[in-house]
């Protein structure tokens, strides 16, 4: 299988397409003034910085952390995204320019490491758990395919394949290589997409070479020892070989998500493709128990990932606090890049739903409404004063930010929305894959012959799908996803009941004609959702969806206190539409109050609570805080009587 290209499908309006302008029209403008420092506020970047020392240009220490590079290359490849669509001679520029400080500041080996380069790049390769060399070179990697696909310019993909020619000969199991691997894995599923472009199976067999060399030994140990450091986390949970780092164990026998959120899942998604390029079994194997202990235990509803702010990690099924969650922004990416690697080897509709839930909750919740401002940490619980005074949630920011010191976030989603348009839609042999809905144009070919068809939707904020084949051939078969959160729906071609065939989450139409029109109607009620009875912290309470869209409280419609806030299972709950919010939610709710406590008495005896009626408006989490600081939350207590 394999997504249909983006130069294959042209968008019109729509939410996708709303997201996709955003990140072409907000975003990349506003990154790039980022990345060069000249916001007028927040932290500077250093990133451009960085490589303009490195390549001469001025005289400056490197500043920012030691994977400051990465930022640049991911806004690269965001870029290349956009161009892939559209040729735009201006941001073109841009990228060249920096491309010539990349060629300059590139060693005579292939090295490329602002960090090493102007510290001691006497020391470069000797701390790979810590330091990130091949977690950027990944990102160069991502980036130099991109924008060789958008332009044919060959500039950065040489630079990126020179590095890589050093690191293949300088890691591997032959004797006299380094028998290491990166602390932060990223590099594994770029190198695949290299080896894509470029057909060397030397790009293919290096990744390989990473992920089978990963726990087998006690490399970073090995590696600490030498350079007079100690064993990382020895004194915290994560101290069992390298289990941050996912080093505790060969890769083929992960059986449960560990240690950092964002390595662990860019882990997943290397062994996915690799998986694909080879059909290691095995490999897959343990993708698919991967998947299913991180999607159904230890996932958020909103789709987040990563439960502990300490280590950014994961921690252990069933543990899903709202208030102290981490869920980093990246790691909901990551966890979206790892269910678009899996769709390729099986067309299952549960990963489009993850992707589904993910791109409408938990990435998006990462901007504001102009995409110029972010959240690196994603709660689903918010109470301002509790983020000034309680270390406990002091990594909760209770406004987005303009930019951060460690900018992962914001050129990760916008490479995701950038790249959007080719997640919607997959092909293999004589069948044409609706994964994601929009509304879009598309003619791709496929084993037999080319199709094209029109698509209408103004999902997700309603459940209507109109599609319009305007090309097919015999033996053309269009599978459309059914969201495992549906209950019912209706499906007609030309107003009549078509036969067709359910399979793992998609239904299977043939013998569709040229000027057939399919009516695709998911009911999209709103409705509650229950946690886990083992998910300690939301056992008993309820959460808000439609479609696959959550919603919360907030303050400002509202009031404060929304932990005294309650809702009836039988709640009836009203849908309208709002110009700023989409689709609103309006229900009957109760609110404790003090009415019956004496003063300010913290315990009494127990006595019947005393609540007050009123209405309750939802609006979708993805936009919470874009009205200023104020509580949030997503789960709430029920009333059964």
């Amino acid at each position: 299988m394999e997504y249909v290209s983006s130069r294959d499908i042209h968008l019109s309006p729509s939410p996708v397409y709303s997201l996709v302008k955003k990140a072409e029209d907000k975003m990349l403008p506003y990154q790039w003034e980022a990345l060069n420092d000249r916001l007028a506020e927040g932290p500077k970047s250093y990133s451009v910085r960085n490589f303009r020392a490195a390549a001469g240009e001025i005289d400056a220490p490197h500043a920012g952390a030691v994977f400051q590079d990465s930022d640049i290359f991911k806004w690269i490849e965001a870029a290349a995204y956009a161009l892939k669509r559209e040729r735009n001679p201006a941001l073109e520029e841009k990228i060249d320019w920096f491309v010539s400080l990349m060629q300059k500041a590139q060693q005579p080996d292939g090295y490329l490491d602002t960090y090493y380069i102007l510290t001691d790049i006497s020391k470069r390769f000797t701390n790979l758990r810590d330091n990130h060399e091949l977690y950027c070179l990944g990102h160069l990697i991502e980036a130099a395919v991109a924008y060789f696909e958008a332009t044919g310019k060959r500039g950065i993909l040489d630079v990126a394949l020179k590095y890589v020619e050093l690191v293949n000969a300088t890691f591997g199991f032959e004797e006299g290589k380094k028998h290491g691997y990166p602390g932060h894995e990223e590099i594994e599923l770029a190198l695949v997409r290299l080896y894509r472009l470029t057909g060397d199976p030397m790009h293919l067999n290096l990744a390989r070479y990473f992920l089978s060399a990963r726990g087998t030994n006690d490399y970073f140990d090995d590696e600490a020892a030498s350079r007079g450091d100690k064993p990382a986390w020895a004194w915290s949970v994560y101290s069992h070989r390298n289990r941050y780092y996912q080093a505790d164990e060969p890769v083929k026998e992960m059986t449960m998500a560990k240690g950092h959120s964002v390595r662990q899942l860019y882990l997943l998604t290397g062994m996915a493709e690799v998986a694909l390029e080879t059909g290691d079994s095995e490999l897959k194997a343990a993708c698919d128990t991967m998947w299913k202990d991180i999607t159904r235990r230890q996932m958020y509803i909103t789709g987040a990932v990563g439960q502990s702010s300490f280590g950014e990690a994961f921690t252990l099924d069933y543990d899903l606090p709202s208030d102290t969650v981490y869920g980093e922004t990246c790691a909901a990416i990551s966890l979206y890049f790892f269910a678009t690697a899996l769709l390729k080897s099986h067309p299952l509709g549960e990963y489009g739903d993850i992707m589904d839930t993910l791109l409408h909750n938990g990435t998006l919740s990462g901007i504001n409404e102009d995409g110029t401002r972010y959240f690196y940490v994603n709660p689903l619980e918010c109470i301002p004063k509790r983020s000034k005074y309680s270390q406990s949630v002091f990594h909760v920011r209770t406004q987005r930010q303009p930019w951060y010191g460690c900018a992962c976030c914001p050129p990760n989603i916008a490479r995701m929305l950038t790249n959007l348009d080719e997640r919607l839609l997959l092909k293999s042999g004589n069948t044409l894959y609706v994964n994601l809905f929009a509304s879009l144009d598309t003619q791709t070919q496929l084993e037999s012959g080319s199709v094209s068809l029109t698509e209408t939707t103004d999902y997700p904020n309603d459940g209507s799908i109109s599609i319009r084949i305007n090309k097919a051939f015999h033996g053309f078969v269009l599978a459309l996803r059914l969201p495992g959160w549906v209950q019912s729906y209706t499906l007609r071609i030309n107003g009549q009941n078509p036969p067709c065939v359910m399979d793992e989450g998609y239904i299977y139409i043939s013998d569709l004609k040229d000027g057939d029109e399919i009516s695709y109607v998911l009911d999209m009620p709103a409705r509650l959702v229950a946690a886990h009875p083992l998910s300690h912290a939301t056992a008993g309470k309820v959460a808000v969806m439609r479609g696959p869209v959550v919603y919360c409280l907030e303050e400002a419609d509202n009031g404060g206190e929304l932990w005294n806030v309650l809702i009836r299972p039988d709640a009836p709950m009203s849908v309208s539409r709002d110009e700023r919010f989409g689709q609103v939610i309006a229900a009957p709710a109760l609110r404790q109050t003090q009415d019956n406590w004496d003063g300010y008495e913290l315990y009494a005896p127990l006595r019947r609570p005393a609540y007050q009626d009123f209405t309750a408006r939802f609006i979708p989490y993805r936009l919470w805080n874009n009205r200023g600081e104020g509580e949030m939350r997503v789960w709430l207590r029920l009333k059964e009587n």
